[in-house]
């Protein structure tokens, strides 16, 4: 792993771990649950971002980052309780990709223009981003709840 790569990776993490804490915030999270959100998001952001680097698709290395973040929050359920499921999904939250949302919304935005150019293209690739959306975040929830079911506990 080059220098390079280290600080971008570093980058991730933090931002990961800032914007997952934010999200807790929003989920009103407890202050002191907010840090495991934030390791949540930082885990997941880190795992997401070394699977892109290994080649892995974005859904493929989403899937592994939100399935690595819900199976580690599973093993400090114990200081967690039952903000568990929210401390996971505040961890995956910061990879929802809104960069492709916005580019679909976009671009069938574009097509209702009263001289649209090139629609069928604009049209494709609105249906590209938006699939790649759908699949992004089937591949999150699937990641999240199927640790949910392997290490089933019976409270709460």
């Amino acid at each position: 792993m080059d220098m390079a790569f280290a600080h971008f990776l570093t980058h991730q993490v933090l931002f990961g771990a800032l914007a997952a804490a934010g999200f807790g915030v929003l989920f009103n999270i407890g202050p002191k649950t907010l840090v495991w959100a934030a390791a949540a998001g930082a885990l997941a952001v880190g795992v997401r971002t070394l699977g892109q680097e290994a080649g892995w698709s974005l859904e493929a290395a989403s899937f592994a980052a939100a399935f690595s973040a819900s199976f580690a929050v599973r093993f400090v359920r114990l200081w967690l309780g039952a903000a568990r499921n929210a401390v996971a999904l505040a961890g995956c939250i910061p990879m929802v990709p809104g960069a492709f949302l916005s580019q679909a919304i976009l671009g069938l935005f574009a097509v209702t223009a009263p001289q649209p150019d090139n629609e069928l293209a604009t049209i494709v690739l609105a249906m590209e981003y938006m699939l790649r959306v759908i699949f992004t975040l089937g591949a999150i929830g699937a990641g999240l709840a199927i640790p949910i079911y392997l290490l089933k506990t019976r409270d709460f």
